[in-house]
């Protein structure tokens, strides 16, 4: 059983003053909280409606600016100094373009939000990227930050998959790699050696709630057993929107009555360490961190 112990550590090497873009979930604290134990003095960017506890972040200087008030980030980032810039976090909401407010210096940015909006979430993150990185800000991954939170090979549980499971994991991953390759999700479920659910715009535990609702309805076969498997997308832009999993993923994946869960090792993240895996044995699941296969990235 590995520890994330044994994930090596790292540091992010560019200078300069470091931004946050904090969404929803228990990433973007773990950053900032980093970044400050470390004695730096990050720059914090709210989005409105998206954190779950603007607290977590006290000790950061902080602004809160709403999706449609994205237009108005670069100019705060070049304010504030910065220099490097994270994203972290979920964001559940997208803008409606009609509602967004511009000013003269952000309006010319238009086109090409626009067009990364239709290319999906991994074109928008994309055309965030290189419109920061345009104005000599570079943006830095959070596993460059956090790199202990990624989930190392290897099985994490006190429970191991069966061979039963082991086909489910591989159903499950293919179908999350072909999602992936489309943009729409990065998770998939498997029961019966077969995917019976993809992740939507709902998110992995909206995927969770449908599958147990399912269960709840004799719509799936089987009673018990099946996995989550979480996959970073083919070709995706890997400083933004890693897959993550947490605590309340094993307790969603417990109520939708799955044997376990699988993430990519060394590019996703378990969130709350500690916290999940101690969880995970509590209800007998496992949690497997896969090695990358060649054909994970065409």
């Amino acid at each position: 059983m590995m520890t994330r112990a044994d994930q090596p550590n790292a540091q992010a090497s560019r200078d300069g003053r470091i931004a946050v873009i904090a969404g929803g979930g228990a990433l973007p604290v773990a950053v900032v909280r980093t970044l400050l134990d470390r004695g730096e003095k990050p720059f914090v960017i709210l989005i409105a409606g998206e954190v779950d506890d603007e607290q977590s972040f006290d000790g950061a200087e902080q602004a809160v600016l709403a999706v449609e008030d994205f237009g108005q980030a670069l100019p705060l980032l070049k304010k504030h100094g910065v220099k490097r810039l994270v994203m972290s976090g979920n964001v559940v909401r997208r803008p409606n373009l009609r509602r967004v407010r511009w000013n003269l210096s952000t309006l010319a940015l238009l086109p090409r939000v626009a067009a990364g909006l239709l290319r999906g979430d991994d074109g928008l993150l994309r055309t965030i990227i290189e419109i920061a990185e345009a104005n000599d800000i570079a943006v830095v991954g959070p596993h460059e930050i956090v790199p202990d939170l990624l989930a190392p090979e290897g099985t994490l549980t006190r429970a191991t998959s069966t061979s039963r499971d082991r086909r489910d994991l591989e159903a499950a991953s293919e179908a999350a790699l072909a999602i992936g390759r489309l943009d729409i999700g990065q998770a998939a479920i498997a029961i019966g050696g077969r995917a019976v659910a993809l992740e939507g715009i709902e998110g992995t535990d909206g995927l969770l709630e449908r599958t147990a609702q399912m269960r709840g309805h004799g719509r799936l076969a089987g009673k018990k057993r099946g996995v989550l498997v979480k996959h970073c997308k083919p070709l995706q832009e890997r400083r933004a929107d890693l897959p993550a999993i947490g605590p309340q993923t094993v307790e969603g994946a417990h109520k939708a009555g799955l044997a376990g869960i699988a993430v990519d090792a060394g590019r996703s993240f378990i969130l709350d360490f500690d916290k999940t895996i101690a969880r995970a044995d509590e209800l007998g699941l496992f949690v497997v961190g896969m090695p990358a296969k060649p054909e994970d990235d065409q």
